[in-house]
């Protein structure tokens, strides 16, 4: 879970600004609703972590392609360490999800991700619809946890990319917590309940080199809820995290509340610090746009 956790905080990071936006615009169409209505979208995103492994720098970089369609959506990500950091964990990541669009979310139906970690190299691809799922790891897990999660659970869970990027683009009730959750995750054998509630009831200058601003502090815990080890559910524990982690999310002008900054308190190597680096939107050209405007001619 450890590493599933990281993928989901990078996720969380996705929809970070490229200026300075200090809350939402009263009426502002959300983002999901702009796409359903027509206006394909991809995202590219760039995350950075950093740590301090005595007084030399460990770091790591994310890097996603989000494509959002008016019913679908698609997601490619890499994940790995540079520097010192492999030195803790060789982080070789690629994952991709897809699945449906709505105005109120996304929702998963494939989720693949393959490691590249030198040791077990693990290949985990997941199928979901909306009456069961199919799971495959190649090489087997050992066991699926006990207990294992039932199909009723995961049918009301995603796979980490998705499940982290839609609580980010989920519109907001009015009067509701803005720090949201919980977080639903299944990653193919580990089941999650990230649980988020206000850590500061004023909002906390936030300065990344993505996004500045007043931001929501958020306090993340956990509920290990299946395919964990016997006697590990329902420990509302970060693994390897001292404290709760966290999540500074930007209330943008589009209506989504995007985290911009997350930090951690590890075990191993002390505090590490996710920010956003860079981000770009730009419209997704379709073919079915581009015969309409000519240029499947």
């Amino acid at each position: 879970m450890k590493r599933s956790l990281l993928f989901a905080a990078a996720s969380l990071s996705l929809l970070g600004a490229s200026v300075a936006q200090t809350g939402p615009s009263s009426g502002a169409s959300t983002v999901l609703a702009s796409i359903k209505s027509g206006a394909p979208t991809r995202m590219v995103y760039e995350l950075d972590a950093r740590a301090m492994v005595f007084i030399l720098p460990a770091t790591g970089r994310a890097s996603f392609t989000v494509d959002m369609k008016p019913d679908s959506y698609a997601i490619k990500s890499r994940v790995r360490t540079t520097g010192l950091a492999d030195v803790f964990v060789n982080y070789d990541m690629n994952l991709n999800a897809s699945g449906t669009t709505s105005a109120a979310g996304l929702k998963t139906t494939k989720y693949t991700s393959q490691n590249n970690d030198g040791k077990k190299n693990r290949r985990v691809e997941i199928d979901i619809t909306d009456k069961g799922f199919k799971m495959s790891a190649k090489p087997k897990f050992g066991n699926l946890g006990d207990p294992a999660a039932t199909a009723e659970q995961v049918l009301l869970t995603n796979d980490p990319l998705t499940a982290l990027i839609t609580f980010a683009l989920e519109p907001r009730a009015k009067g509701a917590d803005p720090c949201g959750g919980p977080i639903k995750i299944f990653d193919g054998r580990q089941l999650t309940y990230l649980h988020l509630k206000r850590g500061n009831a004023n909002t906390v200058k936030v300065k990344t080199p993505g996004w500045s601003g007043q931001a929501i502090e958020c306090h993340v815990t956990m509920d290990k809820v299946a395919g964990y080890k016997k006697g590990e559910s329902n420990n509302d524990t970060l693994t390897g995290i001292s404290g709760p982690l966290r999540m500074y999310l930007a209330p943008l002008e589009n209506g989504a509340h995007v985290p911009v900054k997350i930090v951690a308190d590890t075990d191993k190597v002390g505090k590490v610090t996710l920010t956003a680096k860079t981000l770009r939107f730009e419209p997704l050209v379709t073919t079915a746009a581009a015969t309409k405007t000519g240029g499947g001619r």
